[in-house]
């Protein structure tokens, strides 16, 4: 059975797709059958694998308001071993939308229950915010990867992302545990940088993850040309981090509560 890890975090701008679509991309070119879930309404996820949304054909939301199987809406991508489920504009309102429906919480986990046997990997690439789409990916989920983007703002909100996930663990998803903190966004030449690390090393010894993902123009570009950074630059420093990760991941992560 698949490894089902959500990258979240309530905060805009911390790496959360970046993430996903880069770890997803290692793990695959360590030879580990990937699937990557676009969960976000921009679509980001997609469009960073080279998918075009426009005439996009089955997506995700068909998944969670149609009752769609993941096997009908799974595509292909440029790492043979890595496969999407797609996201597109009509995903916008979807929290409204869940509202009313019958299991509102567990309509990603139906979804994904019939092909999780078929990935090493599953990672979920959540929007920025604690709504019904992330609590889906939590709920669907057994590990959940925090990206914390090094600056104080970051170190506000992750009292918030790890309440909910606490909550999400009490009320929704009893088996459910920390894959990792990931610092990201890193600068050696800024004091607060090595100052966030520092803080959150301290605060959750363990739970934080050796690999630190650096600023770096490469991994910025790479999104716009549709490629993952490996394809795009597989020397530069943000692809290395991502192989670092992928090989943390693959041996476990941090794998504990909180």
């Amino acid at each position: 059975m698949g490894r089902v890890i959500a990258i979240a975090n309530q905060k805009g701008g911390v790496g959360k797709t970046t993430t996903a679509v880069n770890l997803a991309a290692c793990l695959a070119a360590a030879e580990r059958r990937t699937l990557l879930v676009d969960l976000d309404p921009q679509g980001n996820a997609t469009s960073g694998l080279g998918i075009e949304r426009q005439g996009l054909g089955p997506h995700i939301a068909d998944i969670l308001f149609s009752g769609s199987k993941a096997a009908e809406v799974v595509l292909p991508t440029l790492i043979a071993p890595l496969f999407l489920i797609p996201a597109k504009g009509d995903l916008v309102g979807a929290e409204l939308s869940l509202i009313d429906m019958p299991d509102r919480e567990g309509r990603l986990r139906a979804g994904l229950a019939d092909c999780r046997g078929d990935f090493e990997f599953v990672i979920i690439d959540c929007p920025p915010s604690l709504g019904l789409l992330t609590v889906n990916a939590l709920v669907a989920a057994d590990t959940v990867l925090v990206p914390l983007q090094c600056e104080y703002f970051a170190l506000e909100g992750l009292a918030q992302i790890l309440e909910a996930l606490r909550l999400t663990r009490k009320r929704l998803n009893p088996s459910l545990l920390l894959e990792g903190i990931l610092l990201t966004m890193y600068d050696s030449r800024i004091r607060l940088s090595e100052q966030v690390a520092h803080d959150v090393r301290e605060h959750l010894p363990g739970r934080v993850f050796q690999t630190v993902v650096p600023r770096n123009v490469r991994l910025s570009e790479a999104p716009s040309f549709g490629k993952p950074v490996i394809l795009y630059d597989i020397r530069c420093a943000g692809a290395e981090a991502y192989l670092r990760l992928a090989r943390e991941v693959i041996d476990g992560g941090t794998q504990g509560s909180w």
